[in-house]
């Protein structure tokens, strides 16, 4: 894998010219932050459709240049109104060079059907959806497994009065009067809903499902809103991988930019009522990793997050044949960060998108993890800007999922010079901070006692200036 490329000298008419697609490409993201900050993505209902337009054909642009794809239509949010108008799956590299690649043999016909179908089992309609493809392996995302509560308002509402119609679900729309009814007719109605979403698992090859909610089930107004395959009853899931790695929520993140963005000593209060998911990871998984995981409710969130990343790295290079899911609750805050994180520590290694440069990856990571699939979430700004700025710590080969000899892997230890992986990550992180600070932009919670900027504030001040009319809200 050849590094991207960095700053160009404008020393020569070829390093003008570099210099000058370079900066436009930082304008570009600048102007999808921008984008994004004012619009949130709909399906149905594209605005401004010239912008958004553009951004869509840019992401098809990017993933082509190192893979064969199709392209499941939701045109107008019909399969999903939180999912991209195109959604991208990735068959194989069509990269010439690559001789061990390897070819789908999924149908992209029987995807769609069995994504049409199996929609109603999750959260928000939002599907298995594979978006990275790393050595034949898919890793998807999704929203959790939708609750009764949901599952009957959805089934009685929304394919009724959205104009959508599916016959599938027609018979499961009356709920029986007597207890025992309507617990025989919630268990019928599950068996079939999930009994579809493990179909489009399996069509996927996933066996691996890391379940992100510190809760085991959602609850709203005395109602199991949502669920998860850790503790389904009738344990439909059995035959699948289940991780369980609780994480904290969009509105942590709160106290992440009370502390003016720092997350080094920000530990969560697991000891909250709802919080009631424990860490649960099967011994093969852990043994290899070097990290005592009976401390996670101690951990602060960079460590939290690290040993977590490194989990799923393990995970996928443990198995040559199967994929991972990974979620959370609606999937549109925590799963977006592991999936960005997984995307660009998979390319920093030169193992997925090899022909993007920084920032081409940078862009296609918030372009499609973030505001294709997304939706701003109260306290929203402040997890996506943690995703790009924890990029500083994970520039470790520890975090790399090359498969090393043991004299190369201790060289971080050892060597004065940076390591391809380290360059790469670093510029991509500075892309993201310049486009970031220009736009969005940050602002202290209150000012130290000295008056001085603290951390990354301090250091925007001194590199790429900070805009005091910008705040995250």
């Amino acid at each position: 894998a050849r590094c991207g490329t960095m700053a160009a000298s404008p020393s020569s008419g070829g390093g003008l010219i570099a210099a000058g697609a370079a900066a436009r490409r930082s304008e570009d993201i600048a102007d999808l932050i921008e984008l994004f900050s004012r619009t949130q993505y709909r399906a149905k209902e594209v605005t401004p459709r010239v912008r958004v337009e553009r951004v869509e054909k840019r992401c098809l642009e990017l993933f082509g240049r190192d893979y064969k794809y199709s392209v499941i239509q939701n045109t107008n949010g019909e399969v999903c109104g939180h999912y991209p108008r195109q959604i991208v799956y990735l068959e194989y590299e069509s990269v010439e060079h690559n001789k061990d690649r390897f070819e789908s043999t999924v149908q992209i016909s029987k995807l769609q059907d069995l994504v049409n179908r199996s929609k109603m089992a999750r959260c928000r309609g939002r599907f298995v959806c594979p978006v990275i493809l790393y050595n034949g392996k898919h890793i998807c995302r999704s929203s959790t497994l939708a609750g009764w509560g949901e599952l009957y308002g959805r089934t009685g509402y929304n394919y009724i009065f959205s104009g959508g119609s599916d016959d599938t679900w027609a018979e499961s729309e009356e709920v029986p009067e007597d207890d025992s009814a309507v617990r025989n007719g919630e268990s019928q109605l599950f068996d079939k809903v999930r009994g579809l979403d493990i179909k489009l698992l399996r069509y996927l090859s996933v066996r691996y499902i890391c379940d992100l909610m510190v809760e085991n089930k959602k609850v709203k107004f005395g109602l199991n809103v949502t669920s998860s395959e850790k503790v389904d009853k009738a344990q439909r899931y059995a035959d699948f991988t289940l991780i369980s790695v609780p994480y904290p929520g969009c509105e942590f993140f709160k106290d992440y930019k009370d502390r003016d963005y720092t997350a080094e000593g920000l530990v969560f209060n697991w000891n909250q009522d709802f919080v009631d998911a424990p860490l649960s990871i099967p011994a093969s998984f852990t043994k290899n990793l070097n990290i005592d995981w009976s401390d996670y409710q101690s951990w602060d969130l960079v460590q939290q997050t690290q040993n977590y990343l490194k989990l799923l790295i393990h995970i996928i290079n443990s198995d040559d044949e199967s994929g991972l899911l990974v979620h959370c609750i609606s999937g549109w805050d925590r799963t977006p960060l592991f999936v960005s994180l997984l995307r660009l520590s998979l390319w920093a290694d030169g193992l997925i998108h090899a022909s993007l440069e920084p920032s081409e990856i940078l862009y296609l990571t918030i372009a499609y993890d973030w505001f294709l699939f997304g939706k701003c979430t109260p306290f929203f700004w402040q997890i996506f800007f943690f995703c790009f700025n924890f990029l500083k710590h994970i520039i470790s080969e520890k975090f790399s999922a090359v498969k090393k000899r043991s004299d190369l892997a201790s060289c971080p230890s050892r060597c004065s010079s940076p390591s391809e992986r380290q360059v790469r990550l670093e510029a991509v992180r500075e892309l993201f901070l310049a486009a970031y600070s220009s736009t969005v932009g940050l602002k202290s919670a209150a000012p130290s006692p000295s008056g001085a900027i603290s951390g990354l504030l301090e250091q925007f001040a001194r590199g790429v200036g900070l805009r005091g009319s910008n705040t995250i809200i």
